[in-house]
């Protein structure tokens, strides 16, 4: 089944709505051009683009960021938003797009479906059907239809179209999954259909196959990285005075290597990304290695996550044209929250991870701050859900109770919080064995796991390890 990464713009930037709410927008810093060749990298063929200003207004507006992708990444893409006019289409099938998507024009005039598939043939047009409580949505979801859906699938069918892209607005943007019964409604009418709108697991995508989906559109899950398509291998550098250091319990720090030549090894050996955390910035109240991280970025070719001291939007914007792809926020997110927003905000929340350090007191667990150092008597679950509502994009949970131990990963920690979001969360702190790192993935469901002593003793190969995970049918990039 053909999977298909979604690019949703509104002014020339990369956007994603929440359940095809404009004034629930959360934009990300990257430009489409940026997520795009990552697509591609992760050996993606085809593109679905949405020009949401195009589907709102009735015309065409981001025309020239769309032909700026197609050109530099000759990526197959199919274009959606303000196409209303067989000229539309001309225009875009003409210059290289592989396919147009019709939604409100098809079904005020499904006449243009005709002409498009007489001119062009019938694998170069799709009509996006958009449904939201039983209903049809047009111009952008902004304006409901008096049309039923077997009304409309039917004169489509009449008209020669073969491609139906089917959402579900209720799950668009949400991550929480596919509605089958709503899908049920259109995969057997004799139609190619490409299902959007919540597709953010493998179960997502086994389902679909079973019921005979063609194909599927995966939008947020892409960006943000919920999803089973692809789980991450993270080695993580804890430094202190210019070297990579590991303790037990946050304590007893012992040298672990050179943090260039580290970071070299893991990019050029199999990690999915690298974390970088400058330990003692916070407790020493300074600033992080902007000259180390900047070399660091200079060695590697794949995302870097740095974190440490970070309390400004300063702070942020060097660390970031430092070669920084994404910043760990920990100790000033507690004390600030409206910080994390002001940050999400600005630089986009595909950049904003929460760094949070639990430990267990008395039956449930506490934030601690400082390096572990000072416990602040807050709620790590609550705290947890408060992230995500202000913009937060990942949550990195290191267990206290089990940094070092090489006990495995602290399961019924992890568990509680993937229950209560839906952005990504990395495991961190206890990887012992092979087994943990499974554990983590299936009885947690988290998203990544991060490591670090076992990478840098090369007790355990990161190339191996997933060789393991993938033999237990965890999905992973080898």
């Amino acid at each position: 089944m053909l999977v298909i990464p979604a690019l949703d713009i509104i002014g020339g930037e990369c956007v994603r709505l929440y359940q095809g709410d404009y004034s629930k927008v959360k934009k990300y810093r990257e430009t489409p051009l940026y997520f795009a060749e990552k697509f591609k990298e992760q050996g993606r063929k085809f593109l679905h683009i949405i020009d949401l200003d195009g589907a709102k207004q009735g015309s065409q507006k981001n025309l020239k960021t769309i032909m700026e992708i197609a050109e530099k990444t000759n990526l197959r893409i199919q274009v959606g938003g303000g196409i209303r006019t067989l000229n539309d289409a001309r225009k875009i099938l003409k210059n290289g797009i592989q396919r147009v998507i019709l939604g409100t024009s098809a079904l005020r005039n499904p006449e243009l479906v005709k002409l498009i598939v007489e001119e062009f043939g019938e694998d170069r047009i799709a009509v996006s059907i958009d449904v939201k409580d039983n209903k049809i949505m047009l111009r952008g979801w902004t304006e409901e239809s008096d049309l039923t859906l077997n009304k409309a699938l039917e004169t489509l069918k009449e008209k020669g179209l073969k491609f139906l892209i089917f959402t579900d607005i209720k799950q668009d943007g949400t991550l929480k999954g596919i509605n089958t019964k709503n899908i049920k409604k259109v995969i057997n009418k004799g139609f190619k259909v490409i299902v959007a709108g919540g597709v953010s697991t493998q179960k997502d995508i086994d389902e679909l196959k079973e019921l005979g989906a063609y194909g599927c559109v995966i939008g947020k899950a892409m960006y943000e990285g919920k999803n089973d398509l692809a789980k991450r291998i993270i080695p993580c550098m804890d430094i202190k005075n210019g070297r990579v250091v590991k303790g037990t319990n946050f304590i007893d720090l012992k040298d672990a290597g050179d943090p260039v030549e580290l970071a070299k090894y893991y990019s050029d050996n199999g990690a999915d990304e690298l974390c970088f955390l400058d330990i003692m910035a916070t407790v020493e109240k300074r600033e992080t290695l902007y000259e180390l991280v900047s070399k660091i970025a200079g060695n590697i070719q794949i995302p870097f996550t740095v974190g440490g001291g970070i309390n400004s939007l300063k702070d942020i914007g060097e660390l970031l044209n430092s070669g920084a792809d994404k910043i760990s926020i920990g100790s000033y997110a507690v004390r600030n929250k409206n910080f994390v927003q002001e940050a999400a905000n600005k630089f986009g929340s595909q950049c904003v991870v929460i760094s949070i350090d639990p430990k267990k007191i008395e039956g449930s667990w506490k934030i601690f701050i400082e390096g572990g150092r000072v416990n602040t008597n807050i709620d790590a679950i609550e705290f947890a859900k408060q992230m995500e509502a202000y913009g937060a994009g990942e949550l990195l949970v290191n267990s206290i109770d089990r940094d070092g131990t090489k006990k495995g990963y602290d399961i019924d920690l992890l568990k509680a919080i993937t229950k209560v979001v839906n952005i990504p969360v990395i495991a961190s702190s206890g990887a012992g064995k092979k087994e943990d790192f499974l554990e983590a993935f299936e009885l947690a469901n988290v998203d990544a796991v991060l490591a670090a002593s076992l990478f840098h003793q090369k007790k355990i190969e990161i190339q191996d390890l997933k060789k393991y995970l993938s033999k237990n049918n965890v999905t992973v990039r080898i």
